[in-house]
């Protein structure tokens, strides 16, 4: 029987996984001939690539108990609709995957993005077979880490919804309370991490799709900003400039490193703000410094929030200020009613492009049968949208970037709820329902976190709350344009004052 030793994640000292020098506390032994899911369970993804690099243990077996995981919790969940196993098999059996994160199990989003010979089903029945010839500019970086892809995680039809259900897939539910949501609509990418599936996972936002589930499922998210990892084949921004896509993770160091892994690095490529202030995981042993935080607490779209979110960001701003930094309540200064509009527009327009595209390679025209009938009502309002539309919703989500640009030079962050209220019951926001019902439904639910995907910039929801009733509230810290690393500075120091990643769900 073979003898490994087990190292326990939590902050702490350091370990080197390819070429980074990580936080990890000091070591805790096991002597198994292979890793138990509990083990397994108190690594992040940084952590297991260290063990990996230290021959303790191998990628085939953190390929099946991912997969064991998988098949355990995914008939509560529903957070697992493709699965790829016998491909991610066949990767580990050819060849040890090399990379910062080489052997690590992992799971893209069903939604925009191309692995070669899998399917991507959009969460549309539209999409159900298409299939990809080649990876695109993400998926390249995803093999470049190392990762091992064995599945996708549910996404709402064309992620247009809050909330993480479909026609399609069926319902993810929140490991948490498993008749609330898990939000959207990276949600399935939640869930499985919050179940234990992985520890990381691809996930995508347009309008809060990785702040909101991380919210709802008590991880860490951080949307980057605009145009900082590629999307697509070519360099150029999808719906708009309104989506990026990143991760979602339990540990700040994860989303971290794989920032390091998977952001733009050529000439001309991505955000030039901080570059030289090095690469984003050496911020974690970097103190933020005295912060200006601007505390705000209601919308800027108007709204109320609910006394558990209240509490939540009452209680960050409070932590903020025991740490040293200055906390001011205010209300940041943007006109959001032009750009609002305008993100319908690019929302809608978005959609007709996706569509269109499908109808040519499908040889015939989309037909109500085909998808969610909110998306058709959107599909309807974009096939009328004009160029001079579409121009004018432009310029107005970069009036409303300058706005929040001049408000943001006197202060470093803005602190708020990720969510204005708590994850809600399954079956309360569905796309089956009318376009005039579900927008403003849809629309309050990320009223907080789409104020960022029309100004282009980073914003994170931390774990630091957790209700009455055990569900997790996030909280959300925006920065300045570019300046991811001050996010991840604060989000290591509140990661240590404020430990989360040993709080899990109870399902078993």
């Amino acid at each position: 029987m073979r003898t490994i030793s087990r190292r326990r994640f939590l902050a702490g000292s350091t370990l080197m996984a390819g070429g980074l020098s990580l936080p990890i506390a000091a070591p805790v032994s096991f002597a198994r001939s292979s890793m138990r899911f509990d083990e397994y369970r108190q690594h992040d993804a940084t952590a297991l690539a260290a063990l990996v690099a230290n021959r303790e243990v191998t990628p085939a077996e953190l390929l099946e108990l991912a997969i064991a995981r998988t098949e355990q919790v995914n008939p509560s969940i529903n957070a697992v609709v493709l699965k790829h196993y016998e491909l991610a098999r066949k990767q580990v059996a050819e060849a040890s995957p090399s990379g910062p994160f080489g052997g690590v199990p992992f799971l893209l989003k069903d939604l925009g993005v191309s692995m070669a010979g899998t399917v991507t089903t959009n969460g549309s029945r539209m999409f159900r077979d298409a299939q990809a010839s080649q990876d695109d500019l993400y998926m390249q970086k995803v093999r470049e880490a190392g990762l091992v892809v064995f599945g996708k995680t549910h996404s709402p039809e064309f992620g247009n919804c809050p909330n993480t259900e479909s026609t399609l897939w069926g319902q993810t539910h929140n490991p948490w309370q498993l008749d609330r949501s898990v939000g959207g609509s990276s949600g399935g990418a939640a869930a499985a991490i919050a179940a234990g599936i992985v520890p990381a996972a691809h996930a995508s936002d347009g309008g809060g799709s990785i702040r909101l589930p991380a919210s709802a499922c008590g991880l860490f998210g951080l949307k980057p900003s605009r145009g900082l990892v590629p999307m697509g084949f070519d360099h150029s921004e999808k719906r708009g400039g309104l989506a990026a896509q990143h991760v979602i993770t339990r540990s700040v160091r994860d989303s971290a490193a794989l920032l390091d892994c998977l952001a733009r690095r050529a000439p001309g490529e991505g955000v030039a703000a901080q570059a030289d202030e090095g690469r984003y995981f050496e911020q974690l042993a970097r103190k933020p410094g005295q912060l200006r935080i601007a505390l705000q607490l209601a919308p800027l779209q108007g709204g109320q929030l609910e006394p558990e979110c209240l509490a939540a960001v009452q209680q960050a701003a409070a932590l903020c200020a025991e740490l040293g930094h200055i906390v001011e309540e205010v209300m940041p200064q943007v006109d959001l009613q032009a750009a609002g509009q305008a993100s319908g527009v690019m929302s809608v327009v978005s959609l007709r492009q996706s569509v269109t595209t499908r109808e040519q390679a499908l040889g015939r025209a989309v037909t109500e049968a085909d998808l969610e009938p909110v998306d058709w009502q959107m599909l309807a309002w974009g096939r009328q949208v004009s160029a001079e539309d579409y121009d004018k919703g432009v310029l107005a989500l970069r009036q409303a970037g300058q706005q929040m640009a001049e408000f943001m030079a006197d202060y470093d962050l803005v602190l708020s709820p990720t969510m204005p209220h708590l994850p809600p019951k399954l079956g309360s926001l569905t796309m089956d329902m009318p376009l005039a019902e579900f927008g403003p439904l849809a629309g309050r639910m990320s009223s907080l976190t789409s104020v960022y995907n029309m100004t282009g910039q980073p914003a994170m929801s931390v774990p630091l709350h957790w209700s009455e009733g055990g569900l997790p509230v996030g909280v959300m810290f925006a920065g300045r344009f570019g300046e991811e690393r001050t996010l991840l500075r604060l989000a290591a120091q509140l990661e240590q004052a404020q430990p989360w990643f040993s709080r899990v769900p109870s399902l078993v």
